[in-house]
């Protein structure tokens, strides 16, 4: 697998993983006691960290980059293992 593959598919899993752990560990500000701003949204989160986001993110991507590329290399899952209509295969007529 050339490296360029490799940075697509960490690229594609950090921005899966990103939207996936966007709504954990944020609160709104009623949650945390906070003072609302005039005009601010009910939803709007009070103590959003991008870095945090960005680093778990991150980590979460590179184990999951690090999972598809084993599983590539080495053929644990094919796509004849998940083909459950077997039409990949159909039998002799």
């Amino acid at each position: 697998m050339k490296i360029t593959s490799i940075i697509a598919i960490y690229a594609l899993f950090w921005v899966m993983s990103a939207f996936l752990l966007l709504p954990f560990g944020v609160k709104t500000h009623d949650e945390a006691g906070l003072e609302k701003i005039p005009g601010q949204a009910d939803s709007a989160p009070a103590n959003f960290r991008p870095g945090r986001l960005a680093l778990r993110a991150s980590v979460l991507a590179a184990v999951l980059a690090a999972l598809y590329i084993a599983n590539y290399t080495q053929g644990w899952v094919t796509v004849e293992d998940i083909d459950i209509l077997g039409q990949l295969n159909p039998p002799p007529q």
